[in-house]
C-alpha cells in the first residue's frame, strides 16, 4: 500500500505541477519546502548535520538558516523535473549557464569520448536536458533502482524522454555498456558523490573520510575518455548555473588501485569547492561520511541503500 501510495504521489505530482504557470509552481515548492523544514524530520535533520561538516564554524543559527535554504533549493529541483517534460527547446536551453564549456566541446570533438562526474548539486537532470538541447549531444546515464518498481520506471520514462540513455545501477552489465559506449567517442554522466555498493574509494571530504564511486577513474583508465568534474547551484535568477572544470588525468606511475584513488580524490576535491561556494544547493539528506555511518554494515541500513531516503 504504501509504495503504490508513493508512486501515485509522484504520478499525480508530474501530471498537475507541470500544467502550472512557472511562478505558481515556484511560490508552491517554496511553500512546501518551508512546511517540510519547519517540520524537522530526518531528512532535514541530516542535511543541516551534512551542513555542519561543509561549513565547521557555522553557529546553529546558521546552519538552520542553510538547512531552510537548502530544502527551498531541494524543492526548486523537484519543481523544474516535475516541469521539465513541458519545458520548450528554447525553456531548456536558456535555463542553464555552464562556465567553461569548452573542455566538453574539446573532449567531443577529440572522439576518445567524456566523462562527466557530478554532484548532488542543484539539478543534474535540468542541466542532461540542456546537454541534449543546446549541445545536441545524447548521453548515457545510471540510475538506482527505486521502490516500488513503477516509480523507478517512471524516472527511467523521465529521463528517456529527457534525450537521455538510462541504465540500472544494479547488476554487472553496466559498467561494459558504459565503457562501450566511451570507446565510440560518447558521452556518459554520472552523479558520484555517494557510494551505493559500499566498495567504493575512500576519499578525504571537508576534513573526514567518505567514499565515492570508483566508477569515473576506472572506466577513464579503461578506456581512455576525458574525465571532467562538473558543479551546478542555483542563484536568484530562473537560471540554473554551472561549471565544467578541468580534465583529471590518470597518473602515469602506480597500481590500477592508486589510480582510482588519486583520481577519485581528485573528484572529491572539486566537488567540495563547488559544494563550499553553494552549500545550501547540495542535496544530500542521506548519510555520507563513514563516521556517520554504521561501521559494520558501511550503509546506514545495511541493504545498500541508505535508510533516510533516496534521492533519484
Amino acid at each position: 500500500m504504501k509504495d503504490r501510495l508513493t508512486d501515485a504521489l509522484y504520478g499525480a505530482a508530474w501530471s498537475s505541477v507541470k500544467k502550472l504557470p512557472e511562478p505558481v509552481a515556484v511560490r508552491l515548492g517554496r511553500t512546501i519546502a518551508d512546511a517540510v523544514w519547519k517540520r524537522r524530520g530526518k531528512g532535514v535533520l541530516r542535511l543541516e548535520a551534512n551542513y555542519a561538516r561543509v561549513v565547521p564554524d557555522a553557529s546553529p543559527q546558521r546552519l538552520a538558516e542553510l538547512s531552510k535554504a537548502g530544502m527551498r533549493s531541494y524543492l526548486r529541483y523537484w519543481m523544474e523535473s516535475f516541469r521539465l517534460p513541458s519545458w520548450s527547446r528554447e525553456r531548456i536551453r536558456d535555463g542553464v549557464d555552464v562556465k567553461d564549456v569548452h573542455h566538453l566541446t574539446d573532449g567531443l570533438a577529440a572522439g576518445k569520448g567524456v566523462i562527466i562526474a557530478l554532484p548532488h548539486l542543484g539539478n543534474w537532470d535540468l542541466a542532461g536536458a540542456w546537454v541534449t538541447t543546446k549541445l545536441e549531444t545524447p548521453f548515457t546515464t545510471v540510475a538506482e533502482r527505486l521502490k516500488p518498481e513503477t516509480l523507478y520506471d517512471r524516472f527511467v520514462a523521465y529521463r528517456e524522454s529527457l534525450g537521455m540513455e538510462v541504465l540500472p545501477h544494479e547488476g554487472g552489465s553496466a559498467f561494459g555498456t558504459l565503457a562501450r559506449r566511451l570507446r565510440a567517442g560518447g558521452l556518459i554522466c554520472l552523479v558520484s558523490d555517494r557510494d551505493l555498493s559500499s566498495s567504493g574509494v575512500e576519499v578525504k571530504f571537508f576534513g573526514d573520510t567518505a567514499r565515492m564511486p570508483a566508477g569515473p577513474a576506472l572506466l577513464a583508465q579503461q578506456t581512455g575518455a576525458l574525465l571532467l568534474p562538473v558543479t551546478l547551484w542555483y542563484d536568484e535568477s530562473p537560471v540554473m548555473k554551472g561549471r565544467i572544470h578541468g580534465p583529471i588525468d590518470v597518473p602515469e606511475t602506480g597500481t590500477r588501485t592508486e589510480k582510482t584513488s588519486v583520481m577519485t580524490q581528485a573528484l572529491a576535491d572539486a566537488f567540495a569547492t563547488g559544494i563550499a561556494d553553494h552549500p545550501e544547493d547540495w542535496h544530500m539528506l542521506q548519510r555520507l561520511w563513514l563516521a556517520d555511518l554504521d561501521p559494520a554494515k558501511g550503509t546506514a541500513d545495511g541493504s545498500g541503500h541508505l535508510a533516510e531516503g533516496t534521492t533519484p
